[in-house]
């Protein structure tokens, strides 16, 4: 039986210390991206430990004293940071660099508690920079994504959705920011206003050239753990060609100043396998994808 290889597929968005991640390597996935929640100086959680994939952290999230998610019953003891000054969002920063994080999360939702005043994002900012990593933004609420933009942050964590932006906005932020996909949390399949916002923005970001990451935010309500079909699907539905959506599965985060230092804890160097040819009508390519599981060199020589 023939098969394609693909370099490893990627979800941008989980939080580990939410859900079993045994297998995302045998539901396609190779690397994730975790967005907060699993503190990488504790060591790894006790059902990822035999898990050969390769792992960007965040650490803690970085928030306003009372601001998002410290108030969510679902949020791991110790997982959030309050910073309430620069010297304080200095040290928060540095703090998840000796832990181990390849990327820093920061919360910008007005609509659950106080954000982060200006002075203290840009502190944040200035000082992931110098570390040489990007900075990932959760923004939710009028303005809160164009704000995060006009700061400086390098990932909106999920495709904004509070609010339809303007043409002008997404031209401006086409050029200078990555987008994680993250549309199938808006219903898990039974849709609203929320998802109808994220599309529509999504359609707009990537029509100007916008680059969108795929990511699920697994962890969050009741996501399949691997390939998200529905997530797949709702790119299709925003204009994604088979290639955009290949080039969303394999992208990286990168920002103005470098790619990020990853600092994976297996290093695999896993790729994807997929049975079989990529179709080209639509629905089989999203079909086909959703067989695709992540393997190492050394199993992928023993299949020659």
């Amino acid at each position: 039986m023939t098969h394609t290889v693909l370099p490893g597929f990627q979800d941008a968005h989980v939080h580990l210390a939410l859900f079993d991640a045994t297998a995302l390597r045998s539901a396609g996935i190779a690397r994730v991206v975790d967005l907060g929640g699993w503190l990488p100086d504790t060591g790894r959680p006790e059902r990822i430990i035999d898990i050969d994939i390769e792992i960007d952290c965040a650490g803690q999230f970085l928030t306003a004293p009372g601001g998002y998610p410290s108030r969510q019953s679902w949020t791991p003891p110790s997982s959030v940071c309050a910073v309430s000054t620069p010297t304080d969002a200095a040290a928060a920063v540095d703090r998840q660099v000796a832990a181990g994080a390849s990327v820093i999360k920061v919360t910008l939702n007005s609509l659950a508690g106080p954000v982060l005043s200006t002075d203290v994002l840009d502190a944040i900012l200035a000082r992931a920079h110098a570390h040489g990593l990007p900075v990932v933004a959760h923004t939710e609420g009028s303005g809160q994504a164009t704000r995060a933009f006009a700061a400086g942050v390098d990932v909106l964590a999920h495709a904004p959705f509070s609010e339809r932006l303007s043409d002008v906005e997404l031209a401006a932020m086409a050029g200078s920011i990555t987008w994680i996909s993250t549309l199938d949390i808006h219903g898990w399949g039974e849709y609203g206003p929320e998802f109808e916002r994220a599309v529509d923005n999504v359609r707009r970001f990537h029509a100007r050239g916008g680059r969108v990451l795929y990511g699920t935010d697994l962890g969050n309500g009741p996501l399949p753990v691997g390939l998200n079909h529905r997530e797949i699907e709702a790119l299709m539905t925003a204009g994604f060609s088979a290639d955009d959506v290949l080039r969303a599965l394999t992208g990286r985060l990168a920002h103005a100043h470098g790619s990020v230092s990853t600092r994976p804890v297996a290093e695999t160097g896993s790729v994807t396998l997929i049975p079989g040819s990529q179709p080209h009508d639509r629905r089989a390519f999203v079909d086909w994808l959703c067989t695709a599981r992540a393997v190492t060199p050394a199993e992928l020589e023993a299949l020659r």
